[in-house]
């Protein structure tokens, strides 16, 4: 068995993750540009994340108070990704392939259901943002790990390992205690309701996420039964469309539209920033998008849930620089705490891949 029998076997046989079919330009590219496809795509991925939670506390800061346009700008951006769909080959088309497995009826259901789920998290991000400070919003988002662990073991069947149940009770830990901190800078002020109401829709917010991204791969692997780069584009990109409907049915439900111009007349940063800021905020978001959609295919979904995980505890640290927000006793705790927890789920992911590399250089014997 040659090499690029050999790395596809890796990528369609191994357990517990999504099976992809990797496109063949990727199977011929030699070790060192895929390394440094890897590098791109994890700054793109670490980089876009960070920039849209500063941009989206930035917005907030300088007089934005529309929780639905902050929802609307996380999925609004999805135009973007029909461009590397068109740069795909006619014959990775999703649409022939799904057709054979489901029907039409059955992926409109799914794009619907996922679409939803995704408004519903993005709008409780949004809120989570509102009454959090960046740094205080990313401890937080980041116990998502935690419940990945969780769904992945009860949906996709995933072994839960010593590490990986460690990895979850320290993230736990980490954001339980950043949920009880008192944080005098944050945009609640002394309002504690506020603030515990802006913890707990970060953290539910991070629940659902991971329950999606369960789903998702459920999805693939139960429902559609095949995954190209081509379908999970078109899954990003429809589930948005969806998404961004929920978006601005709430917006006009809520009469914010009616706000709109008014707040963007008295934004402290001008209009033109106003606008900046709101663009910038959405293709961030879908940058990061396609940054993980990258690294999926690249080597693997968990290690892109991973790399999202990390920039989530990154990005307090940028926002301390940025916004200076300040670094109470209890987030210098709760910080090392989520990393010690995000550095036990890697290490398993590593220990999982070494099995993998041992299988794939035996069979190809």
């Amino acid at each position: 068995m040659d090499e690029e029998e050999a790395m596809l076997l890796f990528k369609e046989e191994d357990e517990g993750r999504i099976r992809t079919s990797v496109p063949t330009q990727l199977m011929k590219l030699n070790r060192s540009h895929w390394w440094i496809l890897v590098f791109i795509s994890i700054f793109f991925l670490i980089s876009a994340q960070a920039i849209s939670v500063l941009l989206g506390r930035f917005y907030y800061n300088e007089g934005g108070n529309s929780k639905w346009i902050s929802t609307l700008v996380q999925t609004g951006g999805f135009p973007i990704l029909y461009l590397p769909l068109s740069l795909l080959p006619a014959s990775q088309s999703s649409s022939s392939s799904s057709s054979s497995s489901s029907s039409f009826k059955t992926l409109v259901w799914i794009y619907l259901s996922l679409g939803f789920a995704i408004g519903l998290d993005n709008f409780l991000y949004s809120v989570g943002l509102l009454y959090l400070s960046a740094s205080t919003y990313s401890i937080l988002c980041a116990s998502q790990l935690a419940f990945n662990g969780v769904f992945s073991y009860y949906i996709n069947s995933q072994k839960i390992t010593c590490l990986i149940f460690f990895s979850v009770l320290f993230l736990s830990i980490s954001a339980v205690l950043v949920s009880l901190d008192d944080d005098s800078n944050s945009p609640s002020g002394d309002s504690k309701w506020s603030y515990l109401i802006g913890c707990f829709c970060a953290v539910f917010a991070s629940l659902i996420y991971s329950l999606q991204l369960s789903l998702m791969q459920f999805s693939f692997e139960k429902i559609l039964k095949s995954e190209t780069l081509s379908m999970v584009l078109e899954m990003q990109i429809y589930t948005s469309l969806v998404a961004s409907c929920v978006a601005v049915i709430g917006l006009f439900a809520s009469g914010e539209w009616m706000l709109l111009s008014v707040e963007m007349e008295e934004f402290q940063e001008g209009q033109v920033i106003y606008v900046l800021t709101l663009v910038g905020a959405a293709v961030s978001c879908q940058l990061g998008c396609v940054g993980a959609v990258a690294l999926i295919f690249l080597v693997s979904s968990l290690f892109s849930n991973l790399i999202s995980t990390l920039s989530l505890i990154v990005t307090p640290l940028a926002a301390i620089a940025v916004f200076h927000d300040k670094l109470t006793e209890v987030k210098m705790v709760a910080m090392p705490i989520a990393f010690t927890g995000f550095t036990f789920y890697i290490y398993q992911n590593y220990l999982d891949d070494l099995k993998v590399q041992r299988a794939r250089e035996a069979q190809a014997e």
